[in-house]
């Protein structure tokens, strides 16, 4: 045991072996986290299956009462890391540290800090001989046994079987590091903050200095207001110690499923140590089932049946539901009459919600014993009479487990042998395969009629739209930052930095906190800068759950002296625990990883834009959702091009509209307001295929996504059950929101995207459609320079909404030519106009058509598209502000009498003024702009007001 290096070398070999397989991508070297639960030995060998390659196993234990000199002192601070190498291994480590450790214990008792602190930092590892690892924490001299007949009850870790886990390097070939955990659940919300401690302001306020701006105490996303130390900040010590054994390491996986509160914290410590999170069972419940699966079967059980075909072993070792007593425990749930009498016994107790089958909702806790001889080159044992029943009382009991022991198989894997039965979920689920087979069908054939330009013409002076606010921007603004490269700046990094700056005064100065930005857009002059940006842009943000983005490249259509613009949308007036976001950055198979500065969604309530809102107050939520490319999720790289450039783009269009479907459904979304898909043009991406074609693929796909959900209901309008469920588990459970709302309404229904019970179409031409994909929310194409990752296409929906009743959302739309008043013309401009409405249940004051005072006790928000085509117009200033005196109907009594603009998409062919000035507001500008049925437009606006 005199070289350190060793440990290293072993892994390294480990490597090779692992490294035989055939991979599409690179490979990562990954620590894989073990509980002995099923969860996360099936994610390792998922990550196996993915070409990776790992290298150790991570656990945390309880922490065990130590004797110390003299006896009568003993302690149960947390001890140094124990590496435990498989036999016949070349692993060792340095010399166990443990008498320095007692002593800094025995110091600790008495008040002398410093050098148990100085341990714990960066504790050095100890190598036990093969029989003592195996024994595991049971060789500990002077543990109480008293105090094993109690389970920890972690919310972040399992505990129950902790004494197997040492055998679990011998019984894979891979070396094991456990330490002992330190601290509780400190903080109770979902998300997770490590730089929640010590706080000054009410949790959850987005007025400054709070470091949130999410749900505080009790709630869903935030950080509870304590000093003392979370249990998940034990993982950092223990994967240091790994880290500095095998320094190749660079990933981390987990076995989350549905847990958010066990996915954020392995997230926050991972990107803090630089490792990629990986947790490929994420959301595996709603991912596509293989076609041979049974129907009668709940979409959750398939992952025991996964389980069951690569032979993986897995005993109920402690249960904790109505449904089950301790007669279940030792079942093995990765088995056909395991799944099928957990299934039996969750039904006939009421408690089959989602994730239930599979414990998500902490029903019970496995422990692996076994596993395909790819991984398990030794089989655990614990016979009948060292398996002895502990009852907690309340339904819970588990089992106390001693004596366990190592078995030969006969059948051991070849070095090169892989999990070759380990099913990886189809890309496409069945709504998107069918999107993608109509895609197929589309030849490029549609015909577009592009208008003569139109001279200028001398307009009246009039001020910018973007200078009038309305009632509803009195708490969601527009905030606009436009860099200017024309000055002594000298970089792009320090154009960024003078945003930020910028963006900081201006919080400061209205007391908000960078949580109170919603969602942002960015626009840039070269891709290329994206990463320089994205890391200056990232420094705004320390709490969990950043704002939605959308990042395009307008390349030369910003103004000459513009390198960068920043829009962001900004609540003044969230109150704790209102706003609410998606970040999920671990790789998997569901949708891509936000690995940067924002999250997939976020989300405040309707009735937070009121002017006095009621307490408690919800109703439907406005949801904003960052813009999807089409990356495969488990790589995070762009598809295989195979087939051809037409062939690779369908695919990518029908890919990047599932994601945000997926985020939509995971949020709750029922309905888009409207959406925008961007294309690259040039020779950028696909320079063969016109953006006629582009814009054609784009309209199908998003009227076949709405199509298929319509497609799938009777006569009689009974709707089908899609993939997703609202809040997972964890909210059901222990957020009082959801616990009350379950108790007002029972159980929460599944999410349906789009949700046709709460749209009412009966407004404005909408009532003429013959069919629902007539009815679909109005989409737009617009042309740009690029986009990250060299896309094809990026989808950004404008809005969301979610938790609407029935006919909550009304929708309507019209088409008309007017003449244009100041314009000594003849000719005449067409102009499109959609409106959605979304109403709070309260609110009765207003009609279909968005009339009404404004004087009922909910609220409505109205968002308004108006789309002009090519004609008589010589600015986008004069199209914005002639547009709001033509959308018809009554509109709030905004300042200025206004809506709000949102954001202006512009075809700088047709206005070629230059765009990059604050001044002009949120402005897109695109080489070409497009509607969904082929017309090409001069400009769209989105508008907002609440009534």
């Amino acid at each position: 045991m005199t070289d350190p290096a060793a440990i290293h070398a072993h892994a390294q070999a480990q490597a090779q072996v692992q490294a035989q397989a055939p991979s599409s991508h690179q490979g990562l070297i990954v620590i894989a986290l073990i509980s002995g639960g099923k969860d996360s030995f099936f994610s390792l060998l998922h990550c196996r299956a993915n070409g990776h390659h790992v290298v150790a196993l991570a656990n945390l234990h309880p922490a065990m009462l130590l004797s110390l000199n003299p006896p009568a002192i003993s302690s149960s601070l947390p001890a140094a890391v124990i590496t435990i190498a498989p036999v016949g291994s070349a692993a060792v480590s340095a010399p166990s540290p443990a008498p320095a450790r007692a002593q800094a214990q025995a110091q600790a008792l008495a008040g002398d800090t410093s050098r148990a602190e100085a341990e714990n930092e960066d504790p050095a590892p100890a190598l036990p001989s093969p029989s003592g690892g195996a024994l595991g924490n049971e060789a500990l001299g002077g543990a109480d046994d008293a105090d094993q007949e109690q389970d920890l009850n972690s919310f972040m870790y399992q505990t129950v079987g902790h004494q197997v886990i040492p055998l679990y390097a011998e019984a894979t070939g891979i070396p094991l590091y456990r330490r002992a955990i330190a601290g509780g659940a400190a903080q109770h919300g979902k998300d997770y903050s490590y730089r929640g401690h010590g706080r000054t302001t009410e949790p959850g306020s987005t007025r400054a200095p709070c470091p949130t701006g999410e749900t505080g105490t009790g709630g869903a996303g935030g950080v509870d207001e304590t000093d003392e130390p979370d249990e998940t900040e034990s993982m950092i010590p223990l994967l240091r110690a790994i880290k500095a054994a095998h320094p190749e390491a660079n990933a981390i996986c987990a076995g989350a499923i549905l847990s958010t509160y066990q996915r954020t914290r392995m997230e926050s410590v991972a990107t803090r140590l630089g490792l990629v999170p990986l947790a490929y069972l994420w959301k595996f419940p709603v991912l596509p089932a293989p076609e041979s699966s049974d129907p009668a079967n709940v979409a959750d059980a398939q992952l025991l049946d996964d389980m069951a075909a690569v032979a993986l072993e897995a005993r109920l070792v402690k249960v904790a539901s109505g449904g089950l007593d301790d007669s279940f425990l030792w079942t093995n749930v990765a088995s056909a009459p395991g799944r099928d009498k957990i299934s039996r016994a969750m039904r006939r107790f009421g408690t089959a919600e989602k994730g239930a089958v599979i414990g998500e909702g902490g029903e019970f806790e496995t422990l692996v014993l076994n596993g395909p001889p790819s991984l398990f080159r030794k089989r655990i044992v614990v016979d009948e009479a060292n398996r002895h029943l502990v009852r907690e009382g309340g339904g819970s009991a588990w089992l106390k487990l001693t004596g366990a022991k190592l078995e030969d198989k006969e059948t051991v894997a070849s070095q090169g042998e892989r999990e070759d039965k380990i099913r990886i979920p189809d890309l496409l689920d069945a709504r998107f395969a069918s999107v993608l087979d109509t895609l197929s069908a589309t030849k490029g054939a549609v015909k577009v009629e592009v208008g003569p330009l139109i001279g200028d013409y001398e307009t009246e002076d009039v001020s910018s739209l973007a200078e009038s606010q309305g009632r509803g921007a009195e708490k969601l603004q527009q905030w606009c930052f436009v860099g200017d490269g024309a000055t002594s700046l000298g970089s792009v990094e320090a154009e960024m930095r003078s945003l930020v700056e910028q963006i900081r005064n201006r919080l400061r100065l209205a007391a908000l906190s960078p949580s109170a930005i919603v969602s942002a857009t960015i626009l840039l002059r070269r891709m290329a800068d994206f990463p320089t940006v994205n890391a200056v842009y990232g420094q705004l943000f320390d709490a969990p759950n950043p704002p939605s983005r959308v990042t395009v490249s307008c390349g030369s259509l910003l103004s000459p002296n513009t390198n960068i613009a920043v829009y962001l949308a900004v609540h003044s007036g969230l109150e704790p625990g209102q706003r609410q976001g998606l970040h999920v950055q671990s790789r998997s198979y569901w949708a891509p990883a936000n690995i940067g500065p924002y999250s997939q969604a976020v989300s405040v309530p309707l009735a937070s834009l009121a002017a006095d809102m009621a307490p408690g107050a919800e109703g439907p939520r406005l949801v904003s959702i960052a813009g999807q490319i089409p990356l495969v999720p488990a790589t995070m790289a762009l598809p295989d091009g195979a087939g051809g450039d037409d062939e690779a783009l369908r695919l990518q269009v029908a890919l990047s509209l599932q994601h945000l479907w997926r985020i939509g459904l995971d949020t709750g979304v029922q309905w888009w307001t409207s959406a925008v898909a961007y294309f690259p043009g040039g020779a950028s991406s696909y320079p063969g295929l016109t953006m006629a074609l582009k814009m054609e693929l784009a309209a199908k796909a998003w009227d076949a996504a709405h199509l298929w959900s319509a497609g799938r209901e009777g006569e009689d309008g009974d709707e089908d059950e899609d993939e997703d469920a609202g809040p997972d588990l964890w909210d059901q459970r222990f957020d009082p929101r959801y616990m009350s709302l379950a108790g007002e309404r029972g159980a929460l229904p599944p999410a349906t995207l789009p949700d046709w019970s709460a749209v009412d179409l009966s407004a404005g031409s909408a009532a003429k459609s013959k069919t629902r994909a007539a009815s679909a929310p109005p989409l737009f194409v617009a042309e740009v320079a690029e986009l990250p990752r060299a896309a094809a296409v990026e989808w950004h929906a404008h809005l969301g909404v979610a938790g609407a009743l029935a006919a909550n959302i009304v929708v309507a739309r019209s088409s008309s030519a007017v003449s244009v008043p100041g314009i000594n013309s003849p000719r005449q401009a067409a102009l499109r106009v959609w409106r959605t409405l979304v109403r709070s249940p309260e609110d009765d004051s207003m009609d279909r058509e968005g009339n009404g005072s404004g004087s009922g006790s909910g609220t409505t928000l109205i968002q308004t598209v108006v789309a002009e085509t090519l004609a008589a117009f010589a600015s986008h200033d004069r199209i914005a502000r002639l547009s709001p005196s033509r959308m018809g109907g009554g509109t709030g009594t905004g300042a200025g009498g206004s809506p709000s603009l949102l954001v202006r998409y512009v075809d700088v062919e047709r206005h070629p003024a230059a765009f990059g000035s604050a001044d002009d507001g949120p402005v897109v500008p695109c080489a070409s702009l497009w509607a969904a049925d082929g017309e090409r437009l001069a400009s769209v606006g989105v508008y907002q007001e609440v009534l």
